[in-house]
């Protein structure tokens, strides 16, 4: 992949100068849509309560969410390739604040599948963002420091993940009425429905507050010129775009292992609460701290990592983190109490620079190709539908939530493999 020639100071910067702002906007994104991923890992336990479900029931958010993310990914990359990427933006915000604005009529229905579609909607926006930003950035200066101005702007995304974290835990989970599924169960239909219509204006509140933020952040990328970026060709084939791609086996497989690297991060977040709970005999809003430890290591990790790229390669950490992260979650499932809490927390810290490193690996060198390439990272979102799901089947079936920590250790393992399979490319081509 080139970068444009308006990109192209002659320097390996991480960022142009006179690209900054636009940069900066950038980065709003990136944390805007850890935010939203995050207050939805909460709605799973928050769910839970409120309407008495099981693990696989409430689990059918993080399908409604992801099975947006790809089915909105191509469509979107295919609208960038016509119009631009702030086009792209534009049109990902717009769903995005749709989707959070009918939290409140969803609050007002109480029916869980009007929840869904509000999800869905706010998601296809989120997929559009991440669509056109993620190759934006890498677009935004040197070839040379691709990867590492990718792993610096996904660095805040964790921290919108911990905003959104926080903003559950005093919103949503601190008022959710601590009555049992049993207790809910003898309750009269009035008294049960002016419960659960305390408990959804309080999962409604967060979503609204976020929308009219993004009005501000979509006013401010609507009048700021935004730089253009090209790869080259305004053209769009479909079919041998696809064509090239699936025969470009770092490209394909790169896409495979970000499909069970998401899977293994969601489903590794979305029973975070549900582990501590178990574990530690506390409720909802007490556990939901240990998922905010967890993000918090993510967000530490993902500098970290960012700046020993500096002196290791890419592959090089992708392969340590993976390696380590297995051994966590393998230890989250032996052990119990405070010691397998802290070991599922410390699984966070070693996926920090999975997602930007995986897509930089892969999406460098596209050329032409890169904005559709780009939409089969985002369209590998699905992951965390499908892993997230079968987590949660297997958590019913066994009735042991640490059991089910059995499948992000097989998606861990996915990602060392990939790791190998880069490092072994990367030593013939020296």
């Amino acid at each position: 992949m080139k970068t444009n020639p308006a990109f192209d100071t002659g320097k390996k910067q991480l960022v142009p100068k006179e690209f900054l702002l636009p940069f900066v906007l950038l980065t709003s994104l990136f944390f805007a849509w850890g935010l939203a991923n995050n207050m939805t890992d909460t709605l799973l336990a928050a769910f839970k309560r409120i309407m008495s479900m099981t693990d696989f029931q409430t689990s059918w958010i993080q399908v409604a969410f992801y099975f947006s993310y790809f089915c909105l990914a191509l469509p979107a990359a295919i609208l960038i390739k016509k119009t631009s990427y702030k086009t792209g933006i534009v049109a990902g915000l717009l769903l995005f604040i749709t989707g959070a604005l009918l939290f409140y009529p969803c609050s007002r229905t109480m029916v869980y599948g009007h929840f869904l579609v509000a999800l869905y909607i706010l998601a296809g926006g989120l997929s559009m963002l991440e669509t056109a930003s993620n190759p934006y950035v890498i677009l935004m200066g040197p070839e040379e420091t691709a990867t590492r101005r990718l792993n610096l702007a996904q660095s805040f995304n964790p921290i919108g993940s911990v905003m959104g974290v926080v903003a559950s835990k005093f919103f949503i989970l601190s008022h959710l009425a601590h009555y049992s599924a049993a207790e809910r169960a003898q309750m009269s239909a009035g008294q049960l429905a002016s419960v659960q219509s305390a408990e959804l204006s309080a999962v409604m509140g967060p979503y609204v507050g976020v929308a009219f933020i993004l009005i501000v952040i979509l006013g401010l990328i609507i009048f700021t010129r935004m730089p253009k970026a090209s790869d080259g060709h305004s053209s769009l084939d479909l079919l041998p775009t696809v064509k090239r791609l699936y025969a470009n086996k770092k490209y394909f497989y790169g896409i495979v292992t970000q499909f069970f690297y998401v899977g293994a991060q969601i489903a590794v977040w979305s029973f975070t609460i549900r582990y501590a709970m178990k574990e530690l005999r506390v409720n909802e809003d007490d556990a939901s701290l240990y998922y905010i430890l967890s993000l918090a290591l993510f967000i530490g990790a993902r500098f970290i990592f960012t700046g020993l790229m500096k002196y290791f390669s890419p592959g090089k950490l992708l392969l340590f983190a993976a390696v380590m992260a297995s051994l966590c979650c393998g230890l989250a499932m032996a052990l119990h109490g405070y010691a397998g809490v802290v070991c599922l927390m410390l699984i966070s810290f070693f996926m920090s620079l999975m997602f930007p490193t995986i897509y930089g690996l892969t999406i460098t060198g596209l050329g032409q190709d890169t904005k559709i390439g780009g939409s089969g990272h985002i369209m590998a979102i699905l992951g965390g539908a499908v892993i997230t799901a079968i987590q949660g089947m297997v958590s019913d079936q066994t009735g042991v939530i640490n059991y089910s920590y059995i499948v992000p250790l097989v998606c861990f393992l996915a990602v060392v493999v990939f790791s190998l399979y880069i490092e072994k490319q990367h030593a013939v081509t020296k």
